[in-house]
């Protein structure tokens, strides 16, 4: 039985280096088989936090906005998209259940690789506790199969 769902791109963020803030964009270009155009994880340009461990598997990474929702009303901590330190926030997109599982997100093709995992360098950043509200749900990391462009609003869908 295949479970029908269907969701939207409602933030997109990159940032050059580790440590900076993350820019909300328009809209993103992505590199099939490297990253964001211009993020800190790109492949061959890595200036992230992590790079000193560079994983093909972590070319985009997408986080749920009702994640925030939920930490908001359990914990009373506002969270904005872009300080979640993920590429891409989506509404309506089961991502716990998409490893391992190819989807559509506007004209490109992702493979979710693994679950992401909260370090405590997000509460560095942030200045606040956020690193236990974020534990089992903390996005999805995925290799980009399909380049594109990919904009606030594209579908998000099952492959």
């Amino acid at each position: 039985m295949t479970i029908a769902w269907q969701g939207h791109i409602v933030g997109l963020h990159k940032t050059p280096r580790a440590f900076l803030p993350m820019s909300s964009d328009e809209n993103l270009r992505l590199i099939a088989g490297r990253g964001i155009e211009g993020d800190r994880y790109c492949l061959d340009n890595e200036a992230g936090f992590y790079s000193q461990k560079p994983e093909e598997g972590r070319q985009v990474t997408l986080f749920e906005a009702e994640v925030l929702d939920a930490i908001l009303r359990d914990y009373k901590i506002q969270m904005l998209p872009e300080e979640h330190r993920r590429n891409i926030t989506t509404r309506g997109v089961p991502l716990n259940w998409l490893v391992h599982k190819r989807f559509r997100v506007g004209e490109c093709l992702f493979e979710a690789t693994r679950l992401s995992v909260p370090c405590k360098h997000i509460e560095e950043i942030l200045g606040r506790s956020v690193f236990n509200p974020m534990v089992h749900r903390s996005g999805l990391n995925c290799k980009i199969l399909v380049g594109g462009i990919i904009r606030l609003g594209d579908a998000i869908r099952p492959e």
